[in-house]
């Protein structure tokens, strides 16, 4: 999953500390980083759901991954929809501001889901990263009252699931503000971007 990386659009909280520009050309670095590490494993399809939907049309990216608008409300009403479309099967969904992941770590989420019917990769700020579904089990509202953007945020989603089988893959750390930029670049063997103060 990913925004269009336009300026004053995209990370938007990430902007309110390093300015539009900056945050615009992470977004579009990120993307691009990330379909460059992911895009071509032959284990998997990798689709890039895109908003607004219009975005997929105009958005260059390094890969012929096929695109799909993520449609209209909530992160989790769009994360639902992207796990019941397509074909059957496991389905593990990201975003695009994961520096640290690599193929290994989708790999182990699917093997995840051989056995369970979610799995969560966590993040290090209390929400989540990854989140994949096994498709055997519809859980009615797995998103229904979390509080997005939040500490809470991976413990009010497991909330919802006390019936159903629960499995983690890595923490890892997303980009959502500039501590966590800064403290991505400055670590050896992360791939983004250097932004000048």
């Amino acid at each position: 999953m990913a925004k269009a990386p336009v300026a004053g659009r995209s990370k938007t909280r990430l902007a309110r500390d390093i300015g539009v520009g900056a945050a615009t050309g992470f977004a579009r670095h990120a993307l691009r980083s990330t379909l460059l590490r992911l895009g071509r494993d032959p284990r998997w399809e990798t689709v890039l759901a895109v908003a607004p939907d219009a975005g997929r049309h105009a958005l260059p990216a390094p890969l012929r991954a096929r695109r799909i608008g993520q449609g209209g409300g909530d992160l989790g009403v769009r994360m639902q929809r992207l796990a019941e479309c397509g074909p059957l099967g496991p389905v593990v969904i990201i975003g695009s501001d994961i520096p640290d992941v690599r193929p290994r770590h989708i790999a182990r989420a699917f093997r995840e889901l051989g056995s369970r019917d979610i799995v969560f990769g966590p993040a290090d700020d209390g929400g989540f990263w990854l989140v994949g579904f096994s498709r055997r089990l519809r859980c009615p509202k797995p998103f229904s009252g979390v509080r997005w953007s939040h500490a809470e945020t991976l413990r009010d989603t497991l909330a919802n699931l006390a019936d159903v089988r629960v499995g983690f893959t890595a923490t890892l750390p997303d980009v959502d503000e500039g501590r966590d930029l800064h403290r991505a670049a400055g670590s050896a063997g992360r791939v983004v971007p250097r932004v000048a103060k």
